[in-house]
């Protein structure tokens, strides 16, 4: 069949396709993401159809699938007890930081693993698990990113699960278009998926992310998947959080906590411990609950203040939301005596954790306020509360949970009921 090159413009945010190049995506709305590619086409359309079988809800079984546990306890937490036969996971994140580690030390608690990777040789592979300790001998590597010519030994072996490292190595010959591509990659997710439902075999596929934090490659690729999972971390830290953004299997609100060291992923068990292991009660320290998911966890935050030599204040953050520092401090000047008009403002969340809900406010006031006094805070004491505009305190979600696991760890609950920022700072800092 006669087949000939044509040229579409692939948008790189949607994944949607169009005849003619334009300024703003019409699908999704996005401006310069419309990108040139050239598909092979042909030029006949083929008459063959089949036969479609329609069915009622009741007559289909809904099966009951057997999860395949990872016997990782932080990973399984995340995906919702183990993998789902047949599912297709896609695990996002920034270069170097523990994606390719993670799943190696996977592959040494699962027998009868394929893993494929386009980046690195064999040899590479081999020694990155030597250092890890990895000694499955079913575990098989291929160095190879030609999916049609995987097809056959992949269904001839009939792995427990298959690693794709990474989605914008590998690529479909037929495709006419270099690997890593948009429309490469779209290609590719949709081959992966369609031979995971087809085979029942569990497909993970490792996607490296844009600088703006996103999987690279079309958005339709994370459409296309079951299952699809963030490693977040600052790499100059050894914490590192798996975030589930998406899981049909399961809930999306849960996190995995782990230490990237010398031999690999360690689960952390108790993460409150470790992130205030090093803290010293100095002045500017507090200490709030937050939640990762379900997971109330204790951190500490640190604040420095000090004079401006310029007529215009600084505000920086590392972990915080720097928008969110500059309305807190404003009502600090504004509903208390402190006045930060003529001062800098720094925040730092120990750890490298980032946090952005509300519930860290009054920490951050308070903290504030301690290193522009001077005074130190009880290292015993957590504060928990939004602080509103007004200067109110203002509730938070799962109150009781934060409160137990504070509690747990020998700190005393700041009691907020009825209070505002300026009554609760006369309590602590005695003025």
């Amino acid at each position: 069949m006669p087949k000939k090159n044509t040229v579409i413009y692939l948008c790189n945010s949607c994944g949607n396709d169009f005849p003619s190049w334009a300024g703003k995506c019409p699908a999704c709305g996005e401006w310069n993401t419309l990108q040139e590619s050239s598909i092979s086409i042909s030029s006949s359309h083929s008459n063959i159809t089949k036969n479609i079988e329609l069915k009622t809800i009741s007559s289909i079984s809904s099966g009951k699938y057997t999860r395949i546990s990872t016997k990782i306890g932080e990973l399984d937490r995340v995906l919702g007890g183990g993998i789902i036969p047949g599912s297709v996971t896609l695990l996002g994140g920034e270069p170097g930081i523990g994606k390719s580690t993670l799943i190696l030390q996977l592959c040494n608690n699962i027998d009868n693993c394929f893993y494929i990777s386009g980046e690195e040789s064999l040899a590479q592979i081999k020694m990155r698990a030597d250092r890890l300790g990895i000694s499955n001998d079913t575990l098989k590597l291929a160095s190879e990113g030609d999916l049609l010519s995987l097809e056959k030994e992949l269904k001839k072996h009939s792995p427990s699960l298959i690693i794709i490292d990474s989605i914008q190595t590998v690529f479909l010959t037929n495709v006419a278009s270099s690997p890593g591509s948009m429309i490469q990659v779209r290609e590719s997710g949709i081959f992966l998926q369609q031979f995971a439902k087809t085979t029942g075999i569990p497909i993970l596929i490792i996607g490296h992310v844009t600088k703006e934090g996103s999987i690279a490659g079309p958005r339709i690729l994370e459409h296309l998947v079951d299952t699809v999972l963030y490693l977040e971390g600052d790499r100059f830290h050894d914490a590192r959080l798996i975030r589930g953004i998406k899981n049909r299997f399961g809930a999306t609100n849960e996190v995995g906590i782990f230490a990237l060291g010398e031999k690999g992923m360690t689960e952390i068990t108790n993460p409150s411990e470790i992130f205030l292991s090093e803290r010293t009660g100095e002045s500017g320290s507090s200490v709030t609950v937050i939640l990762e998911g379900t997971r109330p966890i204790i951190i500490e935050l640190q604040a420095l203040v000090v004079s401006t030599n310029f007529g215009y204040p600084k505000r920086t953050t590392s972990g915080f939301d720097l928008n969110r520092l500059s309305l807190l401090a404003a009502v600090i000047s504004k509903k208390t005596k402190y006045n930060l008009a003529n001062f800098d403002i720094y925040i730092n969340i120990t750890g490298g954790i980032k946090i952005s809900e509300p519930a860290s406010d009054l920490a951050v006031c308070l903290a504030i306020i301690s290193s522009l006094r001077n005074i130190p805070i009880k290292k015993e004491l957590c504060a928990i509360g939004e602080v509103g505009l007004g200067g109110e305190i203002r509730k938070v979600g799962r109150i009781d949970e934060r409160k137990k696991e504070a509690k747990k760890l020998g700190f005393e609950i700041i009691a907020t009921d009825g209070k505002n920022l300026e009554t609760i700072c006369k309590e602590i800092f005695k003025s």
